[in-house]
């Protein structure tokens, strides 16, 4: 994303997220003072196309900062993980196995009319490819490019179209709702200060009578911290804590914990999962 200490134009439009909400701007009132439309900050944020350089004092000025800070901007959301190299080994370095949770919505919601799924944190890809391969019409991003690279390799060679792109979880605003919204083991790159924003953007971005299905790493005092976890990048969460994000709106389909054995790094070592599905009911 930066080189040479550098930023580029991608970077700048992911930023912009960060530095609505530090300002507590909804779109909406970020696109008003602009005189432009949200779908167009939508895109901003998102990397889909650039404001017009005329844009920038003004963007620069809603911030209070000058034009040169703006294009200096650095947001600590805006980072590349180990995976970028990892996922760079032969065959795949979670595995081939798909977890339960994603076969749990084959009952709940089978593909017999066009159903939209939208992962986040796709890794190689294996789970997208699974939803593909059984009829469902699958989005999938990833922050390290080389996992969308052997998830679009293998999506080819067994025919199944997955449209795989690269976004960060942290900045992304999807443009359109989804009937599924799956994520599994990547939401503890979100800080916690972020979370109620991250997951308010999941629930949005989902229809009515949609699922999201979602888990993430628990803190146990009686685990080890695994050997490839990212310190400083990647955060735990407090059992239960996923489920407190989902209420009146929301019917719990499925709520576990889960405690289970891994080799990822080599290392064998053991992991506390929650696991969440939960339909929006209205």
């Amino acid at each position: 994303m930066t080189t040479g200490g550098e930023v580029t134009v991608p970077d700048l439009m992911l930023s912009l997220k960060s530095m609505r909400l530090k300002a507590k701007m909804t779109q909406e009132v970020f696109a008003k003072r602009l005189a432009v439309s949200r779908q167009a900050v939508s895109k901003w944020e998102n990397g889909q196309s650039y404001p017009d350089i005329s844009m920038l004092p003004k963007i620069a000025a809603l911030f209070e900062i000058s034009v040169d800070e703006l294009l200096n901007y650095r947001s600590d959301n805006l980072r590349h993980t180990q995976y970028e190299e990892l996922y760079k080994c032969d065959g795949y370095y979670w595995g081939s196995k798909i977890r339960s949770i994603a076969r749990e919505v084959l009952g709940l919601m089978p593909p017999t009319r066009k159903v939209n799924v939208l992962e986040i944190g796709c890794g190689e890809g294996q789970a997208a490819i699974f939803f593909a391969r059984n009829g469902y019409l699958v989005d999938a991003f990833d922050i390290a490019e080389a996992g969308l690279r052997k998830g679009r390799a293998a999506a080819q060679s067994i025919g199944v179209p997955v449209n795989f792109f690269c976004a960060n979880l942290l900045t992304y605003q999807p443009d359109r709702k989804y009937d599924i919204i799956y994520s599994s083991g990547t939401l503890q790159y979100i800080p916690p200060s972020e979370r109620a924003d991250v997951m308010r953007t999941i629930q949005d971005a989902t229809k009515i009578g949609g699922l999201n299905v979602l888990d993430t790493f628990v803190e146990k005092s009686f685990i080890r911290i695994a050997p490839d976890w990212e310190q400083g990048k990647e955060f735990f969460w407090k059992s239960a804590e996923l489920f407190s994000y989902y209420a009146a709106d929301w019917k719990y389909e499925l709520i576990k914990e889960n405690y289970f054995d891994c080799n990822s790094g080599g290392v064998h070592h053991r992991h506390c999962m929650n696991a969440l599905i939960a339909r929006k009911v209205v």
